[in-house]
């Protein structure tokens, strides 16, 4: 993983403990691998960093839309 991958996902990371406060890590990793490559016991290996960007980004965009649209 470069420096820059490393980064974001640290900070999409940083954001979605923040919003979901009650998700152990590891548990938020593996529901990560799901979204990112399917319900498969394999998909926590075989997770890329790009899509683990991808999938985190995507559950962070959905619970701020959930925020908005309670508020």
């Amino acid at each position: 993983m470069t420096t820059p991958d490393r980064e974001e996902v640290f900070q999409v990371l940083r954001e979605l403990c923040e919003h979901c406060p009650d998700v152990r890590f590891g548990q938020l990793i593996v529901n990560l691998s799901y979204l990112a490559r399917g319900m498969a016991h394999e998909s926590i290996w075989d997770m890329e960093d790009d899509e683990l960007i991808q999938a985190a980004t995507k559950q962070l965009e959905t619970l701020r839309s959930r925020e908005v649209a309670t508020v």
